[in-house]
């Protein structure tokens, strides 16, 4: 019985395919360590997208107190209340969106900022329960999943530094830092 080799054409698509698909997530892990960046560097100084010049963290405003302390809505609402404004919170919550952000845009660290993303936007996610406009999803469970999808599927090595980071003499040794 003759056996069929795959044609020339469904190879080259299939290839081509993948390829395409590497830099959609690469494309995707840039825009979401952007958005991450951003809302880091907005709350830092105040650039008047969501934050203020005068509420500014460098101006002495908190990152937390706005949204934790009036925006809060549902089940949780007296936990965020009390950390609002708090100076640990506002300070974990900066180091991890300056660092989630970073290591999306460089496709480093990328399995802990997957961690250390989905566990934010799942906090961010319970802390508007029930979403305004469904009984339960909204965008933060969808970036969440996404986030742990480009770790998974090494998206920081297309357009990025994952290859690189991966071979470091670190990584090689702790590998949960890849």
């Amino acid at each position: 019985m003759a056996t069929l080799a795959p044609s020339t054409a469904t190879t080259t698509t299939g290839a081509t395919a993948g390829t395409a698909g590497r830099y959609v997530f690469a494309g995707v892990r840039i825009a979401l360590g952007w958005v991450f960046l951003w809302a880091f560097l907005d709350k830092l100084f105040g650039l008047g997208h969501e934050t203020t010049e005068k509420a500014a963290w460098i101006n002495g405003g908190s990152p937390t107190k706005g949204f934790l302390g009036r925006a809060v809505a549902g089940p949780f609402e007296g936990v965020y209340h009390d950390l609002a404004g708090a100076g640990w919170a506002d300070w974990l919550f900066m180091l991890g969106l300056l660092g989630i952000g970073v290591a999306l845009i460089l496709g480093i660290g990328m399995r802990v900022a997957a961690v250390a993303g989905a566990l934010l936007l799942v906090l961010m996610w319970t802390a508007v329960l029930p979403p305004a406009n469904n009984p339960f999803m909204d965008d933060h469970l969808i970036y969440a999943g996404t986030i742990v999808g480009l770790a998974l599927t090494h998206a920081g090595d297309t357009l990025g530094l994952g290859r690189w980071w991966g071979g470091t003499a670190l990584v090689r040794k702790a590998p949960w830092l890849r």
